[in-house]
């Protein structure tokens, strides 16, 4: 079994201008704990370090944040990479809002077949499907929420936990909790990181 078993065989993916990934892996020496790989993009990159305080002495953190749709031609060789790293006991995934403009049908299969790979390369770790979160514009916010239906029906379809972060955000106020249309201010990151840290100690203790 290699990554291009699952990949894509063509996309209509079009690049960003610019394309980008960030990767930490915390607590490298320390093997007494459990590791917990999150997996997105800028969200992710905002509140990894919150994710982090909060599970402190408990679960060590790593995190893969991206600008790549799963269905960019490279997405799943750096997905791959990433699922070599370390060993991981729990593996929290997102891809969804750098897809708003992806041909729907081929973000589709390209998202199942992300989970089929990590499940398949990493059988025995713990996965949760992170929804995606809302956005300060009404029209973005509708295409995120139609992605996450994606994300739902495949949950309920293998039994995956799912980490809900689309209706924690979307009654905010936009003008207090958003730093711009995509991004969150510190108390709504914390919010978050708080969901994170709650499912994963779930995961963990099933």
């Amino acid at each position: 079994m290699t990554w291009q078993d699952f990949a894509p065989r063509s996309t209509s993916r079009k690049r960003e201008g610019i394309e980008w990934s960030i990767t930490y892996a915390y607590d490298t020496l320390d093997e007494s704990r459990p590791r917990v790989l999150l997996i997105g993009d800028s969200i992710c990159n905002g509140y990894n370090g919150a994710v982090r305080d909060k599970l402190a002495g408990e679960v060590n953190v790593s995190f893969w944040a991206s600008s790549k749709c799963v269905t960019d031609p490279d997405y799943f060789r750096e997905l791959d990479f990433m699922l070599d790293a370390r060993p991981y006991d729990a593996v929290c995934f997102n891809n969804g809002l750098h897809s708003l403009t992806t041909a729907r049908a081929e973000w589709d299969a390209a998202y199942a077949s992300s989970v089929a790979f990590i499940r398949a390369k990493l059988p025995e770790t713990k996965l949760a499907l992170t929804l995606s979160t809302p956005l300060k514009d009404p029209a973005l916010t509708a295409i995120s929420a139609s992605l996450n239906e994606t994300v739902l029906r495949l949950s309920r379809e293998q039994n995956l936990p799912v980490i809900d972060l689309f209706s924690a955000m979307d009654p905010l106020d936009r003008e207090r909790y958003w730093s711009d249309t995509f991004h969150f201010r510190a108390e709504a990151i914390d919010i978050q990181a708080g969901i994170i840290a709650d499912r994963v100690r779930e995961m963990l203790k099933a």
